[in-house]
């Protein structure tokens, strides 16, 4: 692939070599995405629309497996999660708040909790 077409295309950023899930750069949608930062010229397909910010699997991750970030586990998977996928509350428990399982996944907002 050539530089020109490489740089036009949406990109993620893995922030270690041992992270199995990459932050979007910007809004991404279905296709092909260029994985920058510790592993440059790698990609991955994107199964869905994610937005900037939000984590993308770059590897499939089985149920229970270890969601890394930064080199560590930051969380795990609650069920599998296909390379491409948008990982977040729905699919990922925290390891760092167990309150993460009773969050929105667009929101934030506790689905645990009665607002009056």
């Amino acid at each position: 692939m050539d530089a020109g077409a490489l740089n036009s295309q949406p990109r993620c950023l893995r922030l270690d070599a041992d992270d199995n899930v990459a932050v979007a750069l910007q809004d991404l949608v279905s296709g092909r995405i260029v994985v920058v930062g510790s592993c440059d010229g790698d990609s991955v397909d994107a199964k869905e629309p994610i937005a900037r910010g939000h984590k993308i699997a770059l590897c499939s991750i089985a149920e229970g497996g270890s969601v890394r970030k930064h080199g560590v586990p930051i969380g795990f998977a609650t069920q599998p999660i296909a390379a491409g996928a948008w990982v977040h509350t729905h699919n990922c428990r925290s390891a760092l708040d167990e309150r993460s399982h009773t969050l929105d996944p667009h929101s934030g907002a506790p689905t645990d909790t009665k607002y009056v």
